[in-house]
């Protein structure tokens, strides 16, 4: 296929967590807050003059300080943001907000704080801690509310006179609504056995959609949705297997590229930095302040393994089988990053339950922050995936 007229400034923002679309915006006078976690309602971080950035450390290398501090039990996200942090990697954030999502993010985003690891120079400049749900039932609602009132749109009021009102939400909504509305637009190109997007070039826009300020991103989105629409799709056959993308934090595009090296298709994904549902757009009715209603979204489509009703536990198997007959993947590669607790048991369960109760071929698999560093083990693997998908294709064909 022709390459996509925009990939390389996509993959050009992904080089740095300040990226040249932050310089910009903060040039332009907009409050830069960071967060790391999906469980903090982002259209609450792009009110007013704010706008959002989720933590990524691009092209990590060693993590021995950050390990100093944390131990090599944490998971290798936790541990690389804490080094990119002390490298002075953050410094242009004007505020850091984290839930417990889990154990290792708040002992991460904690051992910046002690250290005063981020913008140190920056007198308005906040670290806030959220509690959230692990339940989607009212009491969970309530303090949700309440946890988003105090330690998001407070901090913002105080700190930079940010509108907090509900007609100021109600607008990021809609432009968050506007980015979410082209990504998974984009994303039905990856429909049916001739795409017209690889799953790498789409994990690489929509990686760019949460590091960036998204209002800045419209324009080339849009185009390369109009792009997409007459470009010559890949040929049937081309990619040997068609496979979901399943589980943890995954932000490191190149794993994506792996997996589509090594023979396979990434149809979708479902891990935090997805799209589905993290681009899912948010209906907001009049008969309800927005909070309540963002609140009440992010919770009942959370799935993340820190909700651990039975309900939700069940349906999470359930939405990835849903995408998976959606998007027509031949398998799922069930995927965590090292040593990330929550994420190591839903694995192991949910791989083994999709492939005996569901029926699908299943790669479960754990994998450095940074794929770079265990390639080849990691290719080999997906290959012989790959392989064990065509060989029971022929079987079944011959049954």
């Amino acid at each position: 296929m022709k390459d996509l007229k925009h990939l390389i400034y996509f993959e050009n923002l992904l080089q740095s967590a300040n990226n040249e679309l932050i310089r910009q915006a903060q040039k332009d006078g907009k409050i830069c807050i960071g967060y790391a976690c999906e469980n903090v309602p982002e259209p609450l971080l792009n009110i007013g003059n704010a706008f959002s950035t989720r933590l990524r450390a691009p092209n990590t290398g060693s993590t021995e300080v950050g390990t100093y501090y944390l131990t090599n039990l944490l998971c290798e996200y936790s541990r690389s943001l804490l080094e990119r942090a002390i490298e002075g990697g953050y410094n242009h954030l004007d505020g850091l907000i984290t839930p417990d999502g889990c154990t290792m993010m708040n002992r991460c985003i904690e051992n910046m704080e002690l250290l005063n690891a981020v913008a140190a120079d920056k007198e308005k400049f906040f670290y806030d801690y959220m509690e959230i749900p692990m339940k989607a039932d009212d009491n969970g609602l309530k303090l949700y509310v309440t946890q988003c009132k105090n330690h998001i749109l407070k901090p913002l009021s105080e700190n930079y006179g940010i509108d907090v009102s509900d007609a100021s939400i109600r607008e990021a909504v809609a432009r968050h609504n506007r980015a979410c509305e082209l990504i998974r637009a984009i994303g039905e190109f990856r429909k049916g056995r001739t795409p017209a997007i690889t799953g790498y070039e789409f994990h690489v826009i929509t990686l760019c959609t949460y590091v960036a300020p998204k209002d800045m991103l419209i324009g080339k989105l849009e185009e390369t949705l109009e792009e997409l629409k007459t470009r010559e799709p890949m040929k049937e056959g081309e990619a040997r297997a068609r496979v979901l993308v399943v589980g943890s934090e995954a932000d490191d595009e190149y794993f994506i590229k792996l997996i589509e090296d090594s023979g396979a298709y990434v149809c979708a994904d479902r891990f935090c930095y997805g799209s589905l549902p993290g681009r899912d757009p948010i209906v907001l009715t009049d008969d309800e302040d927005a909070l309540t209603q963002i609140c009440r979204r992010y919770m009942t489509r959370c799935q993340c393994p820190r909700m651990m009703d039975t309900p939700t536990m069940n349906g999470r198997r359930e939405y990835v089988n849903k995408l998976a007959k959606e998007y027509d993947a031949d398998g799922i590669i069930y995927q965590q990053i090292k040593f990330c607790d929550p994420w190591a048991y839903e694995r192991m369960l949910g791989s083994h339950i999709l492939h005996e109760d569901y029926d699908y071929p299943v790669l479960s698999v754990d994998r450095p922050y940074n794929i770079k560093s265990s390639v080849g083990q990691m290719r080999t693997r997906v290959q012989a995936f790959v392989e064990s998908i065509e060989i029971k294709k022929i079987r079944g064909g011959a049954d």
